[in-house]
C-alpha cells in the first residue's frame, strides 16, 4: 500500500518520501511503482513523461528522519494498534513543524490511535483501497478529536489525487471494511464448504454484480494474514460470528500462504497472469 500511496501522490505533483525499514523493501516498492508506469504507458493511460515526472517526485529512504519537514505523513504499517502508535510517536519527535498524521488502517479505531499524539486533531484515517493506482476511493475516517480543518484539508488532498472521498466516523472497519471483510470472510466459508472453486465465487461477484475484483482475489492482493487480524478485530470489538475468522483462512496463513506476496493464497500468483490457476478449491 505504501508504494501506491507515494505514486499516485507524485503523480499529482507532490514530492512524495517514501519511506521503508530496510533497503530491501524499498527497493521492492520503487519496482513495483516502475511495473505500473510501464504497464500504464503500455495500456496507453500514461506518456513517457508521465512515468518520468512521477519518478522525479520520489524519493526514497529508509531514515524516519526525512519526512520531518512533510506537511502530511500517510502511514501503512502493519495491522496493528501498537505498531502504528509509536511510529507516531517518533514521527512526532523528528518534526520540524505541524503535521497531519493520516493512518492507511483498515479497520483500527482513530480515537485510539489519537491518544498517544500531542496533536490529536491532527490525526486522522485516509483509508486507500488497493490498488491505490486503479481503485478512486478514499475512506476519510473522523476520530473523536480529529479537527474539521483535518478533515478539510485531507478531503482536498484527495481531490488532488483524482479520488473520490467519503467521510465516515470512526466505528470498528468503518464503512468499506464492515462489508468487505463480510463478504470475504463468507466467500471463504463457501470454499471450505465446497460450494464452489475460489475462481468461480471470484467470477459470479466479477460478472453477476459488477464487481472490479473477485472477494477471494481482493483478499490474496491485501494479505491473508492482513486479513486475518482485521477479522479477529472485528470479531472481538463488534461479537458478530459474522466476522469470526474462518478456521481455512487460520489454516493457510499458518501454512505461509499469505496471497500475492508469497506466491500463493486463493490463487497460485508464481504463474503467467493467463495460466493462473485456482489454489485452493475446497
Amino acid at each position: 500500500m505504501g508504494h501506491g500511496i507515494a505514486q499516485v501522490a507524485a503523480a499529482a505533483g507532490y514530492q512524495a518520501v517514501l519511506r521503508d525499514v530496510d533497503r530491501d523493501s524499498l527497493a521492492r516498492g520503487i519496482q513495483a511503482i516502475e511495473r505500473n508506469l510501464v504497464k500504464g504507458i503500455q495500456l496507453a493511460k500514461l506518456t513517457e513523461a508521465d512515468r518520468d515526472s512521477t519518478l522525479q517526485h520520489i524519493h526514497g529512504t529508509t531514515d524516519l528522519a526525512e519526512i520531518a519537514k512533510a506537511d502530511l505523513v500517510i502511514e501503512a504499517a502493519p495491522e496493528k494498534l501498537e505498531i502504528k502508535q509509536q511510529l507516531l510517536r517518533e514521527v512526532e519527535q523528528l518534526a520540524s513543524q505541524p503535521f497531519i498524521f493520516a493512518t492507511n488502517t483498515s479497520s483500527l479505531s482513530i480515537t485510539e490511535l489519537a491518544k498517544v499524539s500531542e496533536q490529536p486533531g491532527n490525526v486522522v484515517g485516509m483509508h486507500f483501497f488497493n490498488p491505490v493506482h486503479l481503485m478512486r476511493l478514499i475512506e476519510i475516517v473522523v476520530g473523536k478529536a480529529t479537527s474539521d480543518d483535518t478533515v478539510g484539508l485531507v478531503r482536498q488532498v484527495a481531490q488532488r489525487l483524482r479520488k473520490e472521498p467519503i467521510v465516515v466516523q470512526d466505528v470498528p472497519g468503518f464503512a468499506s471494511s464492515r462489508l468487505g471483510v463480510a463478504l470475504g470472510l463468507e466467500a471463504m466459508r463457501m470454499v471450505e464448504q465446497g460450494v464452489a472453486s475460489a475462481k468461480d465465487i471470484d467470477t459470479a461477484m466479477e460478472l453477476g454484480y459488477n464487481h472490479p475484483m473477485g472477494p477471494l482475489k481482493l483478499t490474496d492482493h491485501v494479505g491473508l494474514d492482513i486479513r486475518l487480524n482485521i477479522a479477529e478485530y472485528l470479531y472481538r470489538e463488534l461479537g458478530s460470528e459474522t466476522f469470526r475468522p474462518p478456521e481455512l483462512l487460520r489454516r493457510m496463513v499458518q501454512e505461509g500462504k499469505l496471497g500475492k506476496k508469497t506466491g500463493t493464497g486463493f490463487y497460485d500468483w508464481t504463474a503467467p497472469a493467463e495460466d493462473r490457476r485456482t489454489a485452493h478449491s475446497s
